[in-house]
């Protein structure tokens, strides 16, 4: 016995230095792909860009990776006991490698051919997800244990479980569990269900088969399995279990939701960034910070889809996307399979006509369901002829759609489905922050999924009408008034910068003969401006207007200047009207306000230049040129660079006066719905109707609206600035001015107000019964019409030719 003893402890001992030779030789093999302390606690996830509007509501996501890391502190209880009871109930106790279960999973293999209960830990899995490849060999797991083992001397298990619920892959890109809870329910992790989280605590142990979306039946066994391992080690109550076992699988893939759908915002600051970061861009974890507001960009949003559908109801349908006559006779499956194959917008949906009456249209929604079309949903859908015309308005369903149909519906009032088409017009807003230029809302275009050509940014379309108050303005600079006379008469030029003579004409060929400036710029008169700048030129023209931001170059050098032939983008105008809505100063758009790391700290941080009325002055340093103002924020006193004037503050208010005649008066008479007296804007419309514009601001904010076709087709008739784009401009600034108090352009104390004659322009005579106000810089006062000024009979009632001195002294305190 003594003899069989000792034999045994020698083959023992023999294979005890076996194992650690092998060992030994095995971590020489893997050491040098152990990683260090210092690159363990040095870990870094690889973390999308997240951009967010300037009040932190989320805009767009860009990384190939969805993760949202969150610490050990925020992961809820139940989800770490889901996967703790799913991947390793004994986490807690284990040096980093469970030495019973890899031998468990290594018999399971030899006899069986298979693996049937996992012998990787969470450290284990850690590892292999942070520092290894994913190849299935003998090495990599010998390295993997060796690294688990020195994770767990380095890091609190806490600190590794924090790397497994950022890290693991989770299908769907969802790489960690709070991702995982946005993807598969729209929600964040700690808004979840029992049930949801044992849901996704299935997931890593296979992200497609246990998926709850791509095989829901194969996810709830696995849930369930889970909940049971909870329930058995004493995680759960019975009656907590009971509950979640009963719960309906609820997942959806809803990917990463923005809270404010701002597409082309996101992908404007995606594309300056990367300039910069390259690839990078994606997976640094940059947290960039815009100027937008939420709430505004929501009035936006819906401004410009409200006005795209109005202007395409207008001018009719133009008819079903195809005829299925098959389908009908078709089973469920075939008949959503065909309505799938349609691209639609967001929020649309695809329906086949099953069968129609005189009243209403029975149908198949694109999700199988099926719902009544009233007659009312599609009486707007007389048939589309061209842009100018449509044919009879409809009387009955059967004049609309037949059964067999494919159609189109979007949603409508009190949740229900109205008839719908794809428009093919476009329209675009953007609206500034006059006092420094700050974007605080921006829409590309109808649909960003569609078409993400940015009409704000990358459209130059010529503005018509809507460039006037800057050759105005140059006008009122260079000693011109509002009551300055021009004759609105035929005119023929012959401009050597231009190919044939031309002839100018008014919308409509109306000539309305001498006209005062105010006059003309209300009504929009387009002869006016041709000969009021042919009389100041071409070229001091160009000069002045270049300090409203515009280049020369992309000017042109004619006369047709002056009726806004120019191919300008939206931004840029809008940023034109800024010095009229500050007062006279310059301000450049931007719309990045900060940009943070991934640790929260400010890595840029905007100062644009701001307009500069109440703050502190200070003077310029050697380092930097520019004048610094001091300037209360909701952050605080913050140091900005000052904006410089660029328009005199009197012919800037005298610009906003009259524009604010264009609103009351004139060719934006629709605004006046919003009953406010401190709106003031421009309509613009080019030839053939092609573009239309209306731009208008107030004292603290410029939004400008355009509307027409990519291709450059007509709108169609009476279709103008004021009518396709003023509608949108309402319903845009009805919710962002209504908790406002009027804000108006400071008036100078140096402008005075004087009666005149408005026929001439002059200067009214005492007493004259049609005289009206009109506003003037001091210098600039017209004289008084002493030839038209009534004579004033003397004591012999002989007429002297002179007014009293009671009529003087009473003009003379208009000043």
């Amino acid at each position: 016995m003594a003899k069989t003893f000792k034999i045994l402890f020698i083959l023992a001992l023999l294979g005890a230095l076996a194992a650690a030779g092998i060992t030994y030789a095995v971590y020489q093999q893997v050491k040098d792909s152990i990683p260090t302390k210092e690159e363990m606690k040095a870990i870094e996830l690889q973390i999308p860009l997240r951009i967010y509007t300037r009040d932190e509501q989320l805009i767009g996501e860009f990384g190939e990776q969805r993760r949202t890391p969150i610490r050990y502190e925020d992961i809820p209880l139940d989800l770490e006991n889901a996967v703790l009871a799913a991947e390793d109930s004994n986490f807690y106790h284990h040096p980093g490698v469970d030495f019973m279960g890899l031998l468990r999973a290594a018999y399971q293999l030899v006899s069986t051919g298979e693996i049937q209960s996992g012998g990787s830990t969470i450290t284990m899995q850690v590892a292999r997800n942070y520092f290894l490849s994913f190849e299935q060999t003998f090495m990599r797991k010998f390295t993997e244990i060796f690294i688990s083992l020195k994770m767990e001397q380095e890091l609190s298990k806490h600190e590794i479980l924090e790397l497994y619920m950022n890290k693991i892959y989770l299908g769907k890109r969802a790489y960690g569990f709070d991702a995982a809870a946005q993807v598969y329910y729209g929600k964040h992790l700690s808004e979840l269900t029992l049930a949801q989280y044992a849901m996704i605590a299935g997931l890593p142990k296979a992200p497609s088969r246990f998926n709850p979306v791509a095989n829901p039946s194969r996810a709830l066994i696995r849930r369930n399995w889970i909940l049971q391992r909870m329930l058995s080690l004493g995680m759960i109550e019975k009656e907590a279990y009971q509950a979640a076992v009963e719960a309906p699988v609820t997942a959806k893939n809803y990917g990463i939701q923005a809270d404010v759908e701002a597409n082309y915002v996101a992908e404007m600051v995606r594309h300056e960034l990367y300039q910069t970061y390259g690839d990078k861009l994606y997976s640094e974890g940059l947290v960039v910070y815009t100027t937008i507001n939420s709430e505004r960009q929501r009035n936006a949003n819906k401004a410009v889809y409200d006005g795209v559908l109005d202007y395409d109801e207008r001018h009719g349908y133009r008819g079903t996307l195809d005829t299925r006559k098959d389908l009908l006779d078709k089973d469920l499956s075939t008949q959503q399979e065909a309505l799938e194959s349609f691209d639609n917008i967001p929020n649309w949906t695809m329906a086949l006509v099953l069968k129609t009456s005189a009243d209403s249209a029975s149908l198949r929604l694109k999700d199988g369901s099926a719902f009544e079309l009233p007659f009312s949903a599609m009486s707007w859908a007389a048939p589309y002829l061209n842009e100018n015309a449509r044919g009879k308005k409809p009387e009955s369903v059967s004049d609309v759609m037949v059964a067999g149909d494919i159609i189109q519906l979007r949603p409508h009032a009190d949740s229900t489905w109205r008839l719908a088409q794809t428009p093919t017009v476009q329209s675009a807003l953007v609206s500034l922050d006059s006092k420094d230029g700050a974007i605080e809302s921006l829409v590309g275009g109808f649909n960003f999924f569609a078409n993400k050509f940015n009409r704000i940014t990358q459209s130059k379309r010529q503005p018509g009408s809507n460039f006037k108050p800057f050759i105005y303005s140059s006008a009122l600079s260079n000693g011109y008034t509002a009551a300055s006379i021009i004759n609105d008469a035929p005119v023929v030029f012959h401009d050597s910068n231009l190919t044939s003579a031309w002839r100018p004409t008014n919308d409509g060929g109306k000539f309305y003969g001498p006209t005062r400036l105010r006059q003309a710029l209300y009504r929009s008169q387009n002869v006016v401006s041709v000969r009021l700048l042919d009389e100041m030129g071409i070229r001091p023209t160009l000069n002045f207007v270049e300090r409203f931001g515009f280049d020369q170059n992309e000017l042109p050098h004619n006369l047709s200047l002056s009726l806004g032939s120019a191919n300008l983008s939206p931004l840029q105008i809008a940023s034109g009207y800024t010095v009229f809505s500050n007062g006279g100063f310059r301000v450049q758009p931007y719309l990045i306000d900060r940009i943070e790391d991934r640790n929260g700290d400010v890595i840029f941080q905007s100062e644009p230049v701001t307009v500069c009325k109440d703050c502190t002055l200070l003077e310029k340093s050697a380092d930097n040129m520019q004048s610094k103002g001091l300037f209360d924020t909701p952050q605080g006193v913050v140091e900005l660079p000052v904006a410089p004037r660029v328009l005199d503050e009197e012919v800037a208010y005298i610009m906003y006066d009259i524009m604010r005649d264009v609103i009351t008066l004139g060719t934006g008479r629709r605004a006046r719905v919003l009953e406010r007296d401190d709106i003031a804007g421009k309509t613009g419309t080019t030839n053939d109707g092609r573009d239309a514009w209306f731009s208008g601001f107030n004292g603290e904010v410029v939004t400008t609206v355009w509307t027409g076709f990519d291709d450059m087709s007509p709108l169609g008739r009476g279709e103008w600035g004021g009518s396709a784009s003023l509608p949108t401009w309402i319903d845009y600034m009805r919710p962002t001015l209504a908790d406002l108090a009027p804000s108006y352009v400071h008036k100078p104390s140096s402008l005075v107000t004087v009666r005149i004659d408005p026929n001439t322009g002059e200067r009214a005579y005492p007493g004259q019964k049609n005289a009206i106000f009109e506003i003037f810089r001091r210098d600039h006062v017209p004289a008084a019409n002493i030839a038209a000024r009534p004579e004033t009979p003397d004591s012999n009632g002989n007429n002297s030719g002179q007014s009293s001195p009671s009529a003087n002294t009473a003009l003379e305190n208009l000043f």
